[in-house]
């Protein structure tokens, strides 16, 4: 049953962005890491700049092929499902980063396929 489509997707992406780059320092991350802050707020930067330059319809350049970005997302929700066992993340900063990684990676897996054509 995949039905998030491309302009879904194309919505949710600046929101995730902004948040991805606010959150941290709302919630206090870097308890266990300093690492934790960082690293969201470099990806959600990373992410505004990713959805600026997509090709969908919130893209202002639209450069990137849209089954690109997909694979951005999909590869920064693995490193986000991981982050926790890689940089020893605990607590909060461990759970934040496997609350994100879930919801970026089935966010991905239910992407609707476009139409050919």
């Amino acid at each position: 049953m995949k039905f998030v489509t491309k302009q879904m997707h194309a919505y949710l992406d600046y929101p995730v962005a902004i948040a991805l780059t606010v959150l941290p320092f709302v919630l206090g991350l870097g308890s266990s890491n300093s690492l934790a802050l960082t690293l969201s707020v470099v990806t959600g930067i990373a992410a505004f700049f990713l959805t600026l330059l997509t090709d969908h319809q919130l893209g202002a350049y639209r450069i990137i092929p849209y089954k690109g970005h997909l694979v951005v997302d999909a590869l920064v929700g693995a490193m986000f499902v991981t982050a926790p066992f890689l940089f020893s993340f605990q607590g909060l900063d461990a759970y934040y980063y496997w609350v994100n990684g879930t919801a970026v990676l089935t966010v991905v897996s239910l992407h609707k396929p476009e139409a050919s054509g």
